[in-house]
């Protein structure tokens, strides 16, 4: 794939026209585009996807919640056998990854689109041969752009199942946010007429707890999508978990679910004159209708500024439930009734200090709070 993707000819074609630009020597500009197709392409192995990969998704997906499917789309079942499938996902958490891997590995094996964060040895080996590909999302460098769409379009000519985030990032309010078209764009302007059909899966995603929700909302607070990386304080938590988990002090971070919406054809989206954004607009409005309503959120939503009684909030929770259903939300729920629902959403924020004893939102948790909250808003 490296050898087909330097060889291509709209690659050489982008390799000569960024000689001609920049003044260096065509031999020059055709061996960047080769380091870049080496740094792009993914170097799979089935071994490492299906006998650890797989099982250690399942595992530590365990370990942190408990895994909920809330919706799968009857259409699923009936998608041409031969068409490309694209999984298209809201971005929650880091977790995301490993949840749907997970989930699909019986099905499929999935090649993500992953940002530069992950270009880290051992990781990027381990990632690479989980047949992901790295992407530099701020690059503005015409060449690599020509051989990352190149490499797209190739992968989704071939058929290679793939799973992108077209946020583009980790949601830094809670919202599911628009589309960024690059990767869209790509797919779209490669198929052509008679190819194979590329039919994109959306798939909504719910937490009642996103390990990164601190630090997402500080970004958001700041401006600045900057993330600092502190392995040694990642290290620290995770080791504190792992020993409280074990000992049976804590039980994981609640409920972690997915929800897989009505397959979108391509090919019948172009057919009916559809263009790159209105396929965009569709497909984000077809995750957020998926995203599943968990209890975290639906009682962060509920309290709003605050509750007089647990009674109110629990009145307040049973009105929202009720306006989430009738508008065909997918609640993902304690089946126990109202009081485990109240129980669950509730409990969780005393604990962390979000909301106080007498049902009161804390000042100082105040944004984290409505980060919850605002993944149910969006329905």
């Amino acid at each position: 794939m490296v050898a087909r993707l330097a060889y291509d000819q709209k690659v050489v074609d982008a390799a000569m026209a960024h000689a001609a630009e920049t003044g260096v020597p065509g031999e020059v500009a055709f061996e960047e585009a080769r380091r870049y197709a080496r740094e792009i392409v993914p170097g799979f192995s089935a071994t490492v996807y299906f006998g650890f990969g797989t099982r250690a998704a399942k595992w530590l997906s365990r370990l942190l919640f408990r895994v909920r499917v809330g919706k799968v789309d009857k259409e699923l079942g009936r998608v041409d056998p031969t068409a490309t499938v694209i999984f298209v996902m809201n971005h929650r958490s880091n977790v995301d990854y490993v949840l749907v891997t997970w989930l699909v590995a019986d099905r499929s094996a999935i090649s993500y689109a992953v940002g530069e964060w992950a270009r880290v040895w051992p990781l990027s080996a381990l990632i690479r041969s989980m047949g992901a590909y790295f992407i530099r999302r701020g690059s503005r460098n015409a060449l690599y752009r020509k051989v990352l769409a190149r490499y797209v379009q190739l992968a989704t000519e071939e058929g290679t199942t793939q799973a992108i985030f077209p946020e583009g990032g980790l949601s830094l309010d809670g919202r599911v946010g628009p589309a960024k078209l690059g990767l869209l764009s790509y797919i779209v302007e490669g198929w052509e007429q008679g190819a194979r059909d590329v039919v994109f899966v959306p798939v909504g995603l719910a937490y009642d707890r996103v390990l990164e929700d601190r630090v997402l909302v500080a970004a958001a607070q700041s401006e600045q999508r900057r993330f600092r990386n502190r392995p040694l304080a990642v290290a620290g938590h995770a080791v504190g978990f792992l020993w409280a988990r074990f000992r049976g002090r804590i039980k994981g971070f609640g409920t972690a679910a997915a929800g897989f919406g009505a397959p979108v054809s391509l090919r019948d989206h172009l057919a009916a004159g559809g263009t790159v954004e209105s396929l965009g607009e569709r497909l984000m409005a077809a995750i957020a209708a998926v995203v599943p309503v968990l209890p975290v959120p639906l009682v962060a939503k509920a309290l709003g500024d605050g509750a007089a009684s647990r009674e109110e909030l629990t009145a307040r929770v049973e009105a929202l439930m009720a306006r989430l259903q009738t508008g065909g939300a997918v609640l993902k729920l304690p089946p126990q009734g109202l009081s485990a629902v109240l129980d669950e959403g509730l409990t969780p924020l005393i604990r962390r200090g979000l909301v106080s004893e007498n049902l009161q939102p804390v000042e100082r948790e105040r944004a984290l709070l409505h980060f919850y909250a605002a993944s149910v808003q969006d329905l």
